[in-house]
Formats: structure tokens, C-alpha cells, sequence
């Protein structure tokens, strides 16, 4: 049995999902859709009226005000997982995708409309999370000899700048708005903990020290917030983050501070893995689950 077809069978056995979507002022929290299958990160789109999420290694749109998902045509890309983005001006996509050859994720780009697939990065492992305000570079965790680090690379390709070389695992990175700064998630501290440096990799910062397992940073549009997920402290070891568990979604000041919880959920890898904030920074994305 091939790759795509056991991801297939997973992902149509394990849980029903659940897209939702949640005002961080209000609390208000509303679901969209559920689906007897798994679907996982969605994208909010930059006109705000569509979601981007991946389900069955292929990729679709919802549209928010009809209901109606459509699967994005993306070519021979068709074992696509959890890490992918939008381009700032929202005509391009970009995708993690499995390759046949060695099973391992790398980089692609894509029109949003859909269209035949531009490899990015050569080498593999690659997981794709962050995209430059200016458009000219993506941020992807990657592993390379062993270690999983952070990386930069032009987003039409060629040589890729790795930032983060200290042991343990480094993931999840993200740009700020304003192109200074990567905010991701470290265990270089012991716990999963949001840490954030300079775009070129300088001076790292911890910026939230708490007893849980922290991961994916999304700052929003305004960068004047940071939504993330939590695991409770040894439910999972630091450097795991597996579906079905009982997290938080909370919010942290991107100037620093105390966070508060946002929503409590069953969910994990899946559910907030991307940037899912709506343009007009209020609402954010994500997918719930229920095992069948």
C-alpha cells in the first residue's frame, strides 16, 4: 500500500471535523461545517470570504457564504499535508506535498486558482509555515542530518539559509507583519515553549514562559496579537504535537504579557497548524475533532 492511499484511509476513519471559527474579542464561537472526515489548517483568504484547509492530501476552498467546499486543483501535488500559506497579495499558494520518490514533504507554489505545482526546495523533509510580508521568502521547518531547524529560501527557489542550530526541535515559523521578526515554537528550553528573533535569525527572545507544550504561533494581520495552541504539561512529550487530545487555543500580546484562554477543545495536529486570522483581525479558523 502506497502513502497517499493509507493517509487516505486515516484520515477517513479516525474522527469527524469540525470547521469553526471564533471572535477573540467576544468569545463568540460558531461552527461552519462538520465533515466525517478529517480536514485540517484552514487559510483564511485575504478577501475574507473563503477558508483554505487540506483534507485527503488534496486542497480546497469553503466559502463562507454559501457553505460550499471546492477542491483546488494543484496537479501531481496530490499528498499534501498540514503546513501551507498564501502568498500576501493571496494569488499564490504554497504546499507541503509529500513526493512519490522518498515520501518526504517539500515545498511548492501554486496559483490559488490552481495550476501545475513550481518546486521550491530541492531537499526534503521541508514544512512550509511562514510567508514574507514583502512576498520575497518562505520560513519552513526542516530536517537536515537529524535535526529539525528553521530555514528561509526564496520563494522561487534556490539556496536555502538555515537560522536556528541549537539541539532540540525548532518549528512553526512565522513572520510578523511588519518583516522584522520569526515568531516559532522551541523546545530549547525544556517544554515546547513561543519564542521569537530577527528575519535573519539574531537574537532570540523567549517570549512566553508557562508550564504547557506551546506550539504554531499566528500573529494577526496588525501584529498586535499571537494566537496559539497549548498541550497541558505531560500530556505529550515537548517535542509532539498528536491529534485528539484536549488543548487550548490561547491569546498572547505580541508586545508580551499574560495570555488568556480563548476556547477549549478536542483537537492537536490539525487544528491550528497554519495561520488562520481574518483580515480584519478579529476571527480566527480552526478545525475540532470527534473520534468515530
Amino acid at each position: 500500500m502506497d502513502i497517499h492511499t493509507l493517509r487516505q484511509m486515516i484520515a477517513q476513519r479516525d474522527s469527524y471535523s469540525v470547521l469553526e471559527t471564533l471572535d477573540v474579542f467576544s468569545g463568540a464561537r460558531s461552527a461552519l461545517k462538520e465533515f466525517d472526515y478529517v480536514i485540517e489548517a484552514p487559510n483564511w483568504t485575504r478577501d475574507g470570504r473563503s477558508l483554505v484547509y487540506n483534507s485527503r492530501g488534496r486542497m480546497y476552498t469553503y466559502e463562507l457564504a454559501s457553505g460550499a467546499s471546492r477542491e483546488i486543483d494543484t496537479g501531481f501535488a496530490i499528498d499534501c499535508n498540514n503546513d501551507h500559506v498564501l502568498s500576501p497579495d493571496g494569488a499564490l499558494l504554497a504546499v507541503s506535498h509529500f513526493t512519490f520518490a522518498d515520501a518526504a514533504s517539500r515545498i511548492y507554489t501554486l496559483p490559488l486558482s490552481g495550476g501545475q505545482p513550481v518546486l521550491v526546495t530541492e531537499k526534503g523533509p521541508s514544512y512550509l509555515h511562514g510567508w514574507s510580508p514583502d512576498g520575497l521568502r518562505l520560513a519552513y521547518c526542516a530536517e537536515r542530518g537529524g535535526q529539525y531547524d528553521i530555514y528561509t529560501i526564496a520563494a522561487s527557489g534556490g539556496p536555502e539559509t538555515q537560522l536556528t542550530d541549537l539541539p532540540g526541535l525548532d518549528d512553526g515559523p512565522e513572520y510578523s507583519p511588519d518583516g522584522r521578526h520569526i515568531w516559532f515554537n522551541s523546545t530549547r528550553s525544556g517544554l515546547m515553549q513561543i519564542w521569537r528573533m530577527d528575519a535573519d535569525g539574531a537574537n532570540p527572545v523567549h517570549m512566553l514562559q508557562e508550564e504547557s507544550n506551546d506550539w504554531f504561533p499566528h500573529i494577526s494581520p496588525d501584529g498586535r496579537w499571537v494566537v496559539y495552541i497549548a498541550y497541558a504539561k505531560g500530556d505529550v512529550a515537548p517535542g509532539d504535537h498528536p491529534p485528539n487530545r484536549q488543548v487550548e487555543l490561547r491569546l498572547l500580546p505580541a508586545a508580551g504579557g499574560q495570555p488568556r484562554t480563548l476556547a477549549q477543545l478536542f483537537g492537536g495536529q490539525g487544528s491550528l497548524n497554519v495561520n488562520s486570522w481574518s483580515p480584519d483581525n478579529r476571527t480566527i479558523a480552526f478545525v475540532s475533532y470527534r473520534l468515530k
